[in-house]
């Protein structure tokens, strides 16, 4: 990996993290929205680390439901987190300064096909992203455990 891509890696961690805080801090206050869509903060355990850790992702409510999208920007490769939930599915999800037990799933490709518009209204970019990777972008239904 350049230097480059290591220093804005290491700069998009650091803000996240930071997000990550002044949400957990301020219940949700500050941090619960990007560019005018809601954020939650979803938990995962790294499969070779073990270590837990916290991102901060755009979210649509379907019902009991906590739907997201690991979209990665429309990389080649899914984000770290998604292979994570995978691997350990039983997580919690905090949204505002409510936080509570869920187990993660990929969605069926008619909850997908049913979600995928809804999604798109929140956060128009995901269209893009689709178009950019030849992966089929996974949607994760994070469900009340």
């Amino acid at each position: 990996m350049s230097l480059r891509r290591r220093l804005g890696y290491r700069a998009w961690h650091n803000f996240t993290q930071l997000h990550v805080r002044a949400y957990r801090a301020s219940g949700g206050r500050i941090g619960r929205k990007w560019k005018k869509a809601p954020v939650a903060l979803v938990d995962h355990v790294g499969r070779k680390t073990g270590k837990h850790r916290t991102s901060p992702l755009i979210y649509l409510s379907d019902g009991d439901d906590v739907v997201i999208v690991a979209s990665f920007g429309g990389a080649k490769r899914d984000p770290v987190w998604w292979p994570n939930l995978k691997a350990t599915p039983r997580t919690t999800v905090q949204v505002g300064s409510r936080k509570w037990p869920v187990v993660a799933r990929q969605a069926t490709p008619d909850e997908k096909q049913r979600l995928w518009p809804q999604l798109v209204a929140i956060y128009p970019p995901y269209e893009d992203y689709q178009r950019r990777t030849e992966r089929d972008i996974p949607v994760v239904l994070l469900e009340p455990a």
